[in-house]
């Protein structure tokens, strides 16, 4: 009688445990990942504005060190896919269920409604190091100020709490869609090192010079010469944990002046090492970026555009971080890009130790 009521229990468990992969399968056909894609247009856009000398142009060259990480690592394309898969899984689980993104295909209105989803994690607390790389000479402090790095820091807290006191342009229909992202930054160390080199280009050559400090638990950031045009470049999560981290020209960096001198550059990059895409999904209209109240949009923006600036038949957010525009003109993160940050840093997530998770 007893080895029958194991054996019945032993069923029992095994239909239990049966059912329970079920749901989970269930569950994950549920999460729509057809859109999603690793590669993109990167190069070639990089390669005509490189071409293109009468703007000016600046860039950030993120996505192109992301199509070159994808080829040199095999195994990058699966861990994105699993990270996506996280996010979409966390999105749907703790709040309404939507699209991922806002189609990619033009089309539809151009202020979509997302609700910021309540993760329980308040606001998650980034410790930072921050690797300070010039050639100065007697003085190594005189490359990038500490009041440099001070405005720097300042500038992380506002924009990622909403704290940005730029004016919105008129007529926008975006006002509604900024959102306190629940982040903020705590500078821990600043490692200064006297350096020769001029330019540092973008194949994380900085970084194998002056490694990352652990960067699982800390954000890193490199203050260097790029060259090239480059504003700065970051690494999405699910990279090599000895290049983790974002690199920044020292212009750029901090409260300096001019069209890129008010810190926002970082911000950008932060977002990207958040995993964000930038608003144009780097591949036309056809392309998303993966977030829903972020209309379609087939380029980056420049300079400080009036509104509208329509493409893919929608007004593009030309002030959100993630675009091109100015330092002054940018102005927001949307409640649906925070809900596609702040899952990283749940458990299970891809930078939760950096959160203590």
């Amino acid at each position: 009688m007893k080895k029958l009521l194991l054996s019945m229990a032993a069923i029992a468990f095994l239909f239990t445990a049966c059912d329970a992969d079920k749901n989970e399968i269930v569950q994950e056909q549920q999460i729509d990942m057809s859109d999603f894609y690793v590669y993109t247009d990167a190069d070639s856009d990089e390669a005509a504005r490189a071409a293109s000398d009468k703007k000016n142009n600046k860039a950030c060259a993120s996505m192109t060190v992301l199509n070159r990480q994808l080829n040199e690592n095999p195994g990058l394309a699966k861990k994105m896919y699993n990270i996506e898969l996280q996010t979409r899984k966390f999105i749907a689980g703790k709040g309404k269920p939507t699209k991922p993104g806002s189609g990619g295909g033009g089309g539809g209105d151009t202020d979509v409604d997302v609700a910021p989803i309540d993760d329980g994690m308040g606001v998650i607390d980034i410790p930072v190091y921050i690797h300070i790389i010039y050639p100065d000479g007697k003085d190594i402090k005189g490359s990038v100020t500490d009041d440099q790095i001070t405005s720097q820091m300042a500038t992380l807290d506002a924009d990622f709490r909403n704290k940005n006191t730029s004016q919105l342009p008129s007529g926008t229909t975006f006002a509604n869609d900024a959102t306190d992202a629940g982040f903020k930054f705590t500078l821990i160390t600043t490692f200064r090192h006297d350096d020769p080199k001029s330019s540092w280009g973008t194949n994380n050559s900085v970084k194998a010079a002056y490694p990352p400090v652990t960067p699982k638990t800390h954000m890193n950031i490199w203050v260097c010469n790029i060259g090239g045009g480059i504003l700065g470049y970051a690494q999405f999560p699910g990279g090599n944990e000895l290049t983790d981290g974002i690199v920044l020209g020292g212009d750029y960096f901090g409260n300096t002046g001019g069209a890129y001198g008010l810190g926002r550059t970082a911000t950008h990059e932060v977002g990207h090492y958040f995993n964000l895409r930038h608003i144009w999904g780097d591949g036309r209209c056809r392309q998303d970026d993966f977030v829903a109240d972020t209309p379609s949009s087939d380029s980056s923006n420049g300079g400080c555009p009036t509104f509208p600036s329509v493409s893919c038949k929608t007004a593009d957010m030309t002030m959100n971080y993630m675009d091109y525009t100015y330092d002054a003109c940018m102005f927001m993160f949307t409640d649906g890009q925070r809900n596609r940050m702040r899952p990283l840093f749940a458990p299970g997530g891809d930078r939760a130790a950096m959160a203590g998770n």
